[in-house]
C-alpha cells in the first residue's frame, strides 16, 4: 500500500488584540543567556553540578541535548523540572556528532569542556538569530593564547588542545565581547591556569558565571579594565549547586508591555542590577518604575510623559543598555510623545529585521543608518500580520500589538520559543488579550 501523505498543518501564530491596562504580578523564567554559559561551565567543571531555575526554551533544551551527545549525563530530578544535574559519564566517544550545535549560537561555549574531555572540539558554525555578522575570530585568538590550535572550513571549525602549557594567560580583548570573555573564563577553568583578561565583558550573564566559579573556590577579581582568575588553593570536590538568574530581557519585555497599556504590575524573579539600565530608560520616558529585592514594579497609570526624548543606545560597557532591551523599548516609544533615538551596532542586522515588521503595523521610523534610527510619537498602529524573524523582534511585536487597533497576528513562533518558553502565557496572566491559533 502506498504511503499516504497528509498536508502539512499551517504554522501557529499568536493573535494579539488591545485590551484593558495590564495589571497583577508574574514571575519570569530563568535567563536563556545565563543558562547557556552556566550549562557549559557545569560541563567544564568536571564534577557534578546541580543547576536550578533552568528555563524550558528550545535553545536551552538543545544545549542539554548537546551535552548528552558529547558524553555528559543531564538528569532532571523527579518533581523538579527546572533543575538539572550535570555530571560526566564514562563514555569514550572521541568525536561526538554535534550537528544540532548549528541551531544555536551559544554552542561555542562547549569548546573548553570538549577540549578537556576529548582533546579537541569539532563543531558546525553556530546558528541562532540572523541579526548580522557575529564572527568567532576573537574566540580563536583566546584559544591561541592558551596554546590551542584552530582549523576552519565552510562547514565548521575544529579546536585542538596541543601540548599542555603552564603559567598565567594574559590577553586583552579589543572590544568587550561576551562570548570571548566566557570562552577565556571556561578555558581557564579546564586548564587550571591563572587568567589576566583586559577589556572583559561584565554583563550580568558573565558575572553569574564568575559567581558560580567563586562558589567552588576560584579566586576572582573583577574590575572594569581587568578580570583575573586563579584556581582554588585547595580541593573542592563536592557537587556544586548553582542557580540561573531570572531573565532580565523577559522582565523588560513584560515591563514595556505594562507601560504600553498604561498598566501597573509587579514582575518578580529578576535581579536589580540586571534591569537598572531598563529602569533608567523607562524613567526617562516618564514611566515610574523601580526595583526592590527581586521585583520590578511598573506603575504606568501614573505616567506623565513630558515629551522627553529617549536615547536607547545598545552598549557593551559595564552598566550599559543591553542590546536586547532595545526592541521592546522601541515598540513602547511608538506610543509616547517625543522624538526618540535607537542604535544597536552590536547586532547590525537587527534593525533590518525589526523595522519592516513594525512598518506593517503602520509605524513610521526614520532609518538614519543600518544600525541607527529615530521615531516621533505618539503614533497610532493598526493590527496586521507580522513575523518574528528573530527572538527579540517577536517579543517587540507583541508589545506593539497590545496597543494596535484590531488584531495583530505574529508568526515565526519557533524563533520566539528559542528564547521564551511561554511569553504569551505570562502576558495573559497580566490580562492581555492574546492567544495562539492555527490559521
Amino acid at each position: 500500500m502506498p504511503t499516504i501523505r497528509t498536508p502539512a498543518v499551517a504554522a501557529e501564530v499568536i493573535a494579539v488584540r488591545p485590551g484593558p491596562p495590564l495589571s497583577g504580578a508574574v514571575a519570569v523564567d530563568g535567563s536563556k543567556n545565563a543558562a547557556l554559559p552556566l550549562l557549559a561551565a557545569a560541563a567544564a567543571l568536571g564534577r557534578p553540578v546541580r543547576l536550578g531555575n533552568i528555563p524550558a526554551n528550545t535553545d536551552v533544551q538543545i544545549m542539554q541535548a548537546l551535552l548528552q551527545q558529547a558524553g555528559w549525563h543531564v538528569a532532571h530530578p523527579a518533581g523538579e523540572p527546572t533543575t538539572a544535574v550535570v555530571l560526566p559519564t564514562e563514555s569514550q566517544r572521541t568525536h561526538p556528532d554535534l550537528a544540532q550545535a548549528a541551531h544555536i549560537r551559544a554552542s561555542y561555549y562547549l569548546v573548553p569542556a570538549l577540549l578537556a574531555r576529548h582533546g579537541e572540539a569539532r563543531l558546525p558554525w553556530p546558528g541562532g538569530c540572523r541579526i548580522g555578522a557575529r564572527g568567532m575570530e576573537l574566540h580563536f585568538k583566546v584559544y591561541e593564547a592558551f596554546g590551542d590550535r584552530s582549523a576552519l572550513d565552510d562547514s565548521g571549525y575544529r579546536v585542538e588542545a596541543v601540548t599542555p602549557h603552564t603559567g598565567t594567560v594574559s590577553l586583552v580583548l579589543p572590544f568587550r565581547s561576551r562570548g570571548a570573555t566566557v570562552a577565556a573564563v571556561l578555558r581557564t577553568l579546564t586548564t587550571g591556569r591563572p587568567l589576566r583578561l583586559g577589556g572583559p565583558n561584565l554583563s550580568p550573564e558573565v558575572l553569574c558565571v564568575l559567581d558560580a566559579l567563586d562558589a567552588v573556590g576560584w579566586e576572582i577579581r573583577v574590575g572594569e579594565d581587568v578580570l583575573t582568575l586563579s584556581p582554588p588553593s585547595c580541593g573542592h570536590g563536592d557537587a556544586a549547586v548553582w542557580e540561573v538568574p531570572g531573565d532580565k530581557i523577559e522582565a523588560g519585555t513584560l515591563a514595556c508591555s505594562v507601560a504600553a497599556t498604561r498598566g501597573e504590575a509587579c514582575i518578580r524573579g529578576v535581579g536589580g542590577r540586571d534591569v537598572e539600565p531598563l529602569v533608567l530608560a523607562l524613567t526617562q520616558l516618564g514611566i515610574p518604575a523601580d526595583v526592590e529585592g527581586d521585583a520590578l514594579s511598573v506603575r504606568a497609570q501614573d505616567a506623565k510623559p513630558a515629551g522627553h526624548p529617549l536615547r536607547a543606545i545598545a552598549s557593551l560597557s559595564p552598566g550599559g543598555l543591553d542590546a536586547d532591551f532595545e526592541p521592546p523599548l522601541m515598540a513602547l516609544a511608538l506610543g509616547l510623545p517625543g522624538t526618540h533615538l535607537f542604535a544597536d551596532a552590536i547586532n547590525p542586522g537587527r534593525h533590518g529585521n525589526l523595522l519592516p515588521q513594525l512598518a506593517r503595523l503602520g509605524a513610521e521610523i526614520e532609518e538614519i543608518s543600518p544600525t541607527e534610527c529615530r521615531l516621533t510619537g505618539p503614533q497610532r498602529l493598526t493590527g496586521a500580520g507580522v513575523e518574528a524573524t528573530d527572538i527579540r523582534t517577536g517579543s517587540a511585536l507583541m508589545v506593539a500589538g497590545l496597543t494596535a487597533r484590531g488584531v495583530t497576528t505574529v508568526g515565526g513562533l519557533d524563533q520566539l520559543r528559542r528564547g521564551h518558553a511561554d511569553l504569551p502565557g505570562k502576558l495573559r496572566a497580566l490580562g492581555a488579550d492574546i492567544c495562539e491559533v492555527t490559521p
